[in-house]
């Protein structure tokens, strides 16, 4: 009784087929097949432009000590 027959399957689908007729589910069908496309392209198109776009730039952490100055007022703010 918990799981359903055959029986019940062929009823449900007969009426979600009275309800929406075979021509709605298609371009339902092929609406969500479009909109699998788009998706398709647009991740294909994503992967492009990130191939296409400029190595990047990096910071140099290994700099000498001279070149920058020491900063001695950051986190020093007495309250």
């Amino acid at each position: 009784m918990g799981s359903l027959s055959i029986w019940h399957w062929i009823v449900v689908i007969a009426i979600v087929l009275l309800l929406f007729g075979r021509g709605k589910i298609s371009d339902l069908m092929g609406d969500v097949a479009q909109g699998i496309k788009s998706f398709k392209k647009g991740l294909q198109d994503d992967e492009k432009t990130a191939e296409k776009s400029e190595p990047v730039k990096s910071i140099d952490h290994n700099a000498t000590a001279g070149s920058a100055p020491n900063r001695t007022d950051v986190g020093s703010k007495a309250v």
